[in-house]
């Protein structure tokens, strides 16, 4: 299995989150995980960075953040020029959306947690 370097975006510590859960399962898969949140913290090994750092060579960023939350990432999102944006369920955003399409970003609507369990990821 091919290690798919994935930023998770609105990473956070809450046992109960969906981004709590795909940092986990990324990890437990083998995949180098770099988590951005509000909060710093841990999970599974992985700092939560509070700043957007520098990306390089990214295969996916997961998108845990609200349409309007999205807004400040867009620059570093397009920058980053990932194989692909997931908008998982409550992050869908048309506008994000086309602009990825314009920057020739795939992106798509689904739950990282599913790809994973299913092997689709």
């Amino acid at each position: 299995m091919k290690n798919k370097k994935t930023v998770i975006l609105g990473a956070s510590t809450k046992v109960e989150r969906a981004s709590y859960k795909a940092i986990h399962n990324l990890v437990n898969k083998g995949h180098s995980v770099l988590a951005i949140g509000q909060n710093a913290g841990e999970v599974a090994g992985v700092k939560i960075q509070t700043k957007a750092i520098p990306l390089k060579n990214v295969d996916t960023i997961s998108l845990y953040l609200n349409a309007l939350r999205q807004r400040e990432y867009y620059n570093y999102i397009i920058e980053a020029n990932p194989k692909r944006v997931i908008f998982n369920p409550g992050a869908e955003n048309p506008e994000l959306s086309q602009l990825l399409e314009l920057n020739n970003i795939k992106s798509e609507r689904a739950c990282t947690l599913v790809l994973l369990a299913t092997n689709q990821y």
